[in-house]
């Protein structure tokens, strides 16, 4: 019977030969033989919870339908085999091909090879019906066993043990709840009480029920004082809710000031940080000197500078004439702003700022050396295409004319600026630092002279920078000092 197997661990199971030959009347003692389980009473629910849960499990119970999963027996699955129309064929194991008896033989079924012998029709045909019919009813008796009971039957000896051994141990627990139930009720038999003890408990509940009774005096003499406390809370509470209502007009009033006070105080701090940036705005303009912004004169190491354009050439820093001729034509246009400033009229010379082309032109005789023999009208560019090396000082005769009547106006306005009254008791004013003789500044000459000598001319126009930054520095005094005169 290699169909059976165990309900528990699944292994398979060889049923007793015993089993195999039952007529009915055995099948039917051994099925009468099994204990019938009674159904046990459901509890009733304790909680209201519960009471609902179980009424809506019965109204689901009563409206499911059949079960999507059914166990499917050895017997209904080998019966299942037989219906498949895809089987040709039944594949029949050693112990069913073994012989039952001494003298029965079963011959292996073949697939028609040649030779071979039939084997006769009532073996073939009736062996597997005698079999299937044994398998029924053990299946069917097994199926009974296991409807009267808790355990699903056929299970292995192993698996019998295990179940033993779990039936054994709840039997000693519900013997141990025996054992508990019976000695509760011993000594609750012997607590039964005696009349005097009968007495005294009277006794301590009629006290207790004369207490109860005072107290429930109390209890209403209470709720009489409760009653009136409402009543004086809800007095309270509607004297609370005018407070209530005075507490937040007076946050709104309040409110509504303090937006206003900050609106104030906000439009005063902004008069006030215009009024200090206006104010320290006034300072820097008051402190502004427009001609030192306009005019920076510096140096840079040999070289005097002038709005960061060098002014001269050494051999070994060649300066780009496009600078130089850069310089001069901003040296000139700041001796014609300090000229227009201190209202000065140059004598014989007549200045043209043109930037990188500046000229300055000849209105008259002058007591330059150089261009005393030139005619009126002649014009000297303060400039040089810089093709001609320095060491070719004859080729320079226009620039270097036109550098001694820089030099010759420097003069003139520096002993303009000499014979003005000073700022105190009428004191002559300041002289130029460099004192200018022709074409000398400070004993070095502005010309172009020969080769090795561009360090003295580069000298020269330092010289001739610093003489210029001295009149520009005299100019403003002189704006300063107006303005003040101005603002008195």
């Amino acid at each position: 019977m290699d169909h059976l197997v165990c309900q528990k661990c699944r292994t398979p199971l060889k049923v007793d030969d015993s089993l195999n030959d039952l007529n009915p009347a055995s099948f039917q003692i051994l099925a009468d033989a099994a204990p019938l389980l009674e159904p046990k009473t459901p509890d009733a629910p304790r909680s209201a919870a519960a009471k609902e849960r179980r009424q809506h499990y019965d109204e689901v119970s009563r409206e499911a339908g059949p079960p999507i999963h059914k166990r499917q027996t050895a017997a209904e699955k080998h019966a299942s085999d037989k219906l498949r129309p895809d089987m040709s064929y039944i594949m029949l194991t050693e112990s069913q091909l073994a012989p039952e008896g001494p003298g029965e033989v079963i011959p292996t079924p073949t697939k028609g090879k040649p030779g071979g012998k039939k084997a006769p029709a009532d073996v073939t045909s009736e062996k597997p019906a005698v079999t299937a019919q044994k398998l029924e009813q053990t299946m069917r008796l097994f199926e009974i066993l296991s409807a009267r009971s808790d355990i699903d039957h056929p299970i292995c000896t192993e698996c019998t043990e295990l179940v033993l051994d779990g039936l054994h141990k709840r039997q000693l627990a519900v013997t141990r709840e025996r054992d508990a139930y019976v000695q509760f009720s011993k000594s609750a038999q012997d607590d039964v009480p005696i009349d005097e003890e009968k007495a005294s408990t009277k006794k301590a509940l009629d006290d207790a029920k004369r207490r109860e009774r005072q107290a429930l005096a109390e209890l209403e003499a209470l709720e009489a004082e409760k009653v009136k406390m409402e009543e004086d809370i809800a007095a309270l509470d509607a004297e609370a809710e005018d407070l209530d209502d005075e507490e937040e007009q007076f946050w709104r009033e309040r409110n509504a000031f303090a937006a206003e006070l900050t609106a104030v105080q906000e439009e005063r701090d902004s008069l006030q940080n215009r009024l200090a940036h206006d104010t320290k705005v006034l300072e820097a303009l008051q402190r502004t000197n427009v001609y030192n912004d306009t005019f920076s004169i510096s140096h840079d190491g040999l070289f005097g500078t002038i709005n960061g354009l060098r002014l001269g050439r050494l051999p070994e820093h060649p300066v780009d004439w496009a600078e130089i001729n850069a310089a001069w034509g901003q040296a000139l246009l700041l001796l014609v702003v300090v000229a227009e400033k201190l209202d000065i009229t140059l004598t014989g010379w007549k200045l043209h700022p043109i930037g990188s082309t500046s000229k300055i032109e000849k209105t008259s005789q002058s007591t330059s050396s150089s261009s005393s023999d030139k005619p009126a009208g002649t014009s000297f560019d303060l400039f040089t295409a810089g093709d001609v090396p320095l060491s070719f000082g004859l080729l320079h005769r226009s620039f270097d004319s036109s550098m001694v009547a820089f030099l010759d106006c420097v003069r003139q306005v520096g002993e303009r600026v000499e014979q003005s009254p000073g700022s105190r008791s009428g004191a002559a004013g300041p002289k130029l630092p460099y004192k200018i003789v022709k074409d000398k500044i400070g004993e070095v000459s502005i010309k172009l002279g020969n080769f090795g000598q561009e360090e003295q001319w580069t000298r020269a126009c330092k010289y001739t920078l610093t003489c210029c930054k001295f009149l520009l520095a005299h100019a403003s005094h002189v704006d300063s000092s107006s303005d003040n005169k101005i603002a008195r």
